[in-house]
């Protein structure tokens, strides 16, 4: 039964990939502004409104057409929270990443969400006192839900930001929130090995599963699958392998290398490649398409409803496949990868203790 749908789901991937690149799921959409590289360089930009005022004339004058999900219910997903920037009146333009309270002072979002740089290549945690943690609400809407200060920041030592291997990070808050929210419960590794199975319904939540990456007031959900990491890898491969052989092809040339040569030239470079998704990373996903969190917000959570009405946290968005041309965010695609987050139950234990 799950053959068919393996062949279908590598052929409409070659079919329809854009792109063979992945980005951060809030990254910038112009990488020729270094200071906004980061999720929160480009919140504190004004590229970011500019943007979403541009998206929102396109969806109005397309009919609005959502992607991606649906609004949330008023106190659904009471675990989500939202990183904003300090200092600004709440809406949507401020906010930069999502992210999941596990302990009434701790919240688990990406690595990639907590740091930023200065433009020339160096790399160093966000400011604590430049950005707050907003729960209590599904709307980003002034006078809803509280604003948390930040105390702390606690990046995966591992984390590898070429990669996205390790992205993962705890923010510790400066004091317990003053509204309702309920805690996330992470898995252990075994629960974990359980989860990590082709199938398993999950969810992801946040604040910008919409048409055009416009990030709405409303929170929103997406119903989507655990799919098998080895057929993610194989097929991002194949479509990278497709992109490369281009110019592999034009270097045999210019060298002169015979069949033989340029075959063994060719295994050898394949053979290298690092594959996209990690141990430490989830696929998820559908068949179909257009219902990752490619169009939502990095450091989120991706959850799992258990049999007796409760849910786990399985992943934190991490990436997605970039668009047309290398700019934005793939809409249509398949898949994108989390966060494992029973990989790193001992560190989490260890940070929250220590501090």
């Amino acid at each position: 039964m799950f053959a068919p749908r393996t062949r279908m789901f590598a052929g409409l991937l070659a079919a329809g990939l854009a792109a063979t690149g992945v980005a951060a799921q809030d990254a910038s959409v112009d990488n020729s502004d270094p200071t906004s590289l980061t999720p929160i360089g480009y919140a504190k930009s004004e590229a970011k409104a500019a943007a979403r005022q541009a998206s929102e004339r396109a969806a109005e004058s397309s009919g609005g057409r959502v992607i991606g999900g649906e609004v949330a219910a008023d106190g659904a997903w009471p675990w989500q929270v939202a990183l904003v920037v300090a200092g600004q009146q709440l809406r949507p333009d401020v906010q930069f990443c999502g992210g999941s309270i596990i302990l009434d002072e701790w919240v688990l979002t990406a690595a990639h969400c907590v740091e930023d740089t200065d433009g020339q290549g160096n790399y160093a945690k966000t400011p604590p006192e430049s950005f707050g943690i907003f729960l209590g609400s599904n709307r980003l809407r002034p006078g809803e839900g509280d604003i948390v200060p930040v105390q702390a920041i606690f990046i995966h030592p591992d984390y590898d930001r070429n990669q996205y291997d390790n992205d993962i990070a705890l923010v510790k808050l400066a004091r317990k929130p003053n509204t309702a929210y309920q805690t996330i419960q992470v898995p252990t590794a075994e629960l974990g090995a359980q989860l990590d199975q082709p199938g398993v319904p999950s969810f992801v939540t946040g604040w910008g599963l919409i048409n055009g990456q416009t990030r709405p007031e409303e929170m929103r959900q997406g119903a989507i699958q655990i799919l098998p990491r080895d057929q993610c890898n194989g097929v991002m491969m194949e479509a990278r392998a497709q992109g490369a052989s281009r110019g592999f092809s034009e270097a045999v040339e210019i060298f002169g290398l015979n069949d033989n040569a340029a075959q063994e030239a060719w295994n050898a470079l394949t053979s290298r490649a690092p594959l996209p998704l990690t141990e430490n990373m989830l696929c998820s996903g559908t068949y179909e398409g257009g219902r990752t969190s490619c169009s939502g917000d990095s450091g989120g959570p991706l959850v799992v409803p258990m049999s007796d009405g409760s849910y786990v946290q399985a992943g934190v968005v991490s990436w997605g496949l970039v668009g047309s041309g290398g700019r934005g965010c793939n809409e249509n695609a398949l898949f994108s990868g989390y966060t494992k987050v029973s990989n790193y139950l001992p560190w989490l234990e260890q940070t929250i203790a220590a501090n």
